[in-house]
Formats: C-alpha cells, sequence, structure tokens
C-alpha cells in the first residue's frame, strides 16, 4: 500500500461524510458535544471506538442526543518483525449509531512484503448509559472485512478473503472506585472467522465455523483525561502452518481536549506467522470534531 492510495482513502473518507449524512435525510450540526471528556473512548485498530485492541461499548466522539460526531484517527503497532499503520475515520449520531471505516497495511518487515484490508463497521447502542445508569451501556457491533490480495492467506490455509465478525460489548465506569479515582470495565464477545484479526484471510480448508472469543479492558483514570489501562483479547488458533496466541497490552490514554487524544501502550503479541514473543509499541493519535 504506497503512500499516494493511503492518501487517496482517506480523502474518500473525508468525502464520505456528508454522503453518509444525505442517506441519512439530515446535514450534520457539528459541535464541540455534550458527553464528558473521555467517554468517547480511542479508536481500536479496526476503526470502533474503544481501546487499542478492543472495541468498547462506547460510541465515537461526544456527540448527545440528536448531535453528531466525527472522528479521524491514524495508529501505527511496531513489534519485532511487523509493523502495522491503520488510518480510520468514523461518523456517529444520537451517542446511538456508530459508522467507521480503516484501512490496515501490515509489514512483513523480515520476511519482506506486506498484507492489507479494508474494514466497514457498525455499531448500535442497545441498552444502558456508561455514566449515568446503574445498568452498563450495551452495544451490538459488526465489522466487514476484506483482505487485499489473498494469495498469502490462501497459501496458508484461509478458506475466504473477506469476513464478518459480529461482536456485543458491555461497559461501565465506577465512580471512586480506586483509590478515589473512576474505574471503566468493558467486557466483549465476538463471534468471529478472522486469522489473525484477517490479515490472513477467514475460515480455513478444514473448518468455516464461527469461533466465540472473550475480549476485556480495565482503565483506571487517573485525572479526568488521563486514563491507564490494560487490555485482553482472545483469538481463534485455526491455521495449522502457525500458532496464533491471544494478545494484550498496557495503555495509556490522554484525552488531551474533546477534538485531540493519544493512546500510547506497550503489546504483546505473541505468535505470528510462526514468529514468536512478538512485543513492541503502539501509539495512536485521534481527532473529533
Amino acid at each position: 500500500m504506497n503512500a499516494l492510495k493511503l492518501n487517496s482513502l482517506a480523502w474518500n473518507c473525508a468525502k464520505a461524510l456528508p454522503c453518509l449524512c444525505l442517506l441519512l435525510g439530515t446535514v450534520p450540526a457539528f459541535a464541540e458535544g455534550s458527553r464528558v471528556v473521555a467517554t468517547g473512548g480511542g479508536t481500536t485498530i479496526e476503526g470502533s471506538a474503544g481501546g487499542g485492541i478492543v472495541p468498547w461499548a462506547v460510541i465515537n466522539g461526544y456527540g448527545s442526543s440528536d448531535e453528531w460526531s466525527a472522528t479521524a484517527m491514524a495508529t501505527g503497532v511496531y513489534v519485532d518483525d511487523f509493523s502495522l499503520k491503520v488510518i480510520g475515520a468514523s461518523l456517529s449520531f444520537d451517542n446511538r449509531f456508530e459508522l467507521s471505516v480503516a484501512r490496515q497495511t501490515f509489514d512483513l518487515d523480515t520476511m519482506g512484503g506486506e498484507l492489507g484490508q479494508d474494514i466497514f463497521g457498525v455499531k448500535y447502542k442497545l441498552a444502558g448509559e456508561l455514566l449515568y445508569t446503574a445498568m452498563p451501556q450495551i452495544t451490538l457491533g459488526a465489522q466487514y472485512k476484506r483482505v487485499d490480495d489473498f494469495a498469502i492467506p490462501q497459501a496458508v490455509g484461509a478458506r475466504d478473503d473477506w469476513g464478518l465478525d459480529v461482536y456485543i460489548a458491555a461497559s461501565k465506569v465506577f465512580f471512586d472506585a480506586v483509590a478515589g479515582r473512576n474505574l471503566l470495565l468493558n467486557g466483549t464477545v465476538r463471534a468471529t472467522k478472522a486469522n489473525q484479526t484477517g490479515l490472513l484471510g477467514f475460515g480455513t480448508q478444514a473448518s468455516n465455523d464461527y469461533q466465540f472469543v472473550l475480549e476485556a479492558s480495565v482503565a483506571v483514570l487517573l485525572t479526568d483525561n488521563v486514563a491507564l489501562g490494560i487490555e485482553y483479547r482472545q483469538k481463534p488458533n485455526e491455521l495449522a502452518f502457525a500458532r496464533e496466541d491471544d494478545w494484550q497490552d498496557v495503555f495509556l490514554a490522554w484525552f488531551i481536549n474533546k477534538h485531540l487524544s493519544v493512546v500510547t501502550a506497550y503489546a504483546n503479541l505473541g505468535s505470528i506467522a510462526g514468529f514468536a514473543d512478538q512485543q513492541g509499541w503502539y501509539v495512536s493519535v485521534e481527532g473529533a470534531l
């Protein structure tokens, strides 16, 4: 994926926002948003609102009832033998609907070459609130994924070049829970056929069944706009040629204001494509309207 194609995708994402609004039959009135800072979370490597590797039940941005919000992000993950670069954008309305798009480029630094994947996501809030109700906020989400070049995934045993992940997430903030600081808990259950989140295709020649995996995040708000947390993401382990390990990270998120946030993390991604003990750094910058 060259720079020209990345710039083209970013431009197309920007052009798509007004088109989405026209399809919904309204014109957006973007504002700073009525929600509390940090309640939109960050943006995951798949484009949905959440942490770094786990989607949360939150809706992106800070739009509340009858308000629009839009975000754009750029993310890099750099481990021993690979690097992942992601750009994306999202649009939300009424703190209930979220649409997202992300472009992933996975560089095989040691082997040479690269893999690419496009992800289109949708999320809908079913019930509850992150802050103000006893019931946690619960959302239902889906991510349509398609790889660029199926040659390598097919060679290692993948069945398809596209797949659909479906997940349900629950998030809740507990006030004064840890040494007087607020605590965020999130749990996500995902149904997926993706190998290495889809970068190595979907399903296998032996099985095309969905796998149910668990994902979780815990974060303490050190201040009103700084959060320290951990994430854990179960992964399917279906391809015979190499083990696929669960992912985990320790992250620090700084929500500078309602328009800009930065998330850094130390990630342990385990074995990827036969390369063991893949550890390294994650950094993501997000802008919001």
